[in-house]
């Protein structure tokens, strides 16, 4: 059975941590810093049979803006439809409702997003960023 939840205490911190260490967005990241992340962001666990398979949070101010960062179902969970069931779930989560501005950056996933109503930027030359490495 699948269950998604924005229960923070079932999310598996270790788990989290294991996965997004070794993805390319996320490489190197500390279990610190994945506590620091899960701690100021709406987070979402997905579950087969009460385990982790997926994770996926939300930066929000419940109103104008939403970014939507570190989605994965591990590899074994692929293909199965539950990342679409993650997102449906964030996508019609109460709290998110009011969110006018949705965004999220991809390099491999755009058919997913697409499905969600998620496009490319209409105005990327308006948006600016700083990378601090």
């Amino acid at each position: 059975m699948i269950t998604v939840s924005t229960d923070k205490n079932k999310l598996d911190i270790p788990f989290i941590q294991h996965f997004l260490k070794d993805i390319y967005w996320a490489a190197g990241r500390t279990i610190e810093e994945v506590q620091t992340t899960i701690d100021h962001s709406f987070c979402f666990g997905i579950y087969l049979d009460n385990k982790q398979i997926g994770f996926a949070r939300v930066i929000t101010d419940y109103v104008v803006f939403a970014y939507l960062m570190d989605v994965f179902i591990t590899e074994e969970h692929r293909g199965k439809g539950y990342s679409s069931i993650l997102i449906e779930n964030m996508m019609s989560e109460p709290m998110l409702k009011k969110v006018k501005i949705w965004r999220l950056a991809t390099s491999d996933a755009h058919f997913l997003y697409q499905k969600f109503g998620f496009k490319h930027l209409a105005n990327p030359e308006k948006l600016m960023e700083k990378i601090i490495e």
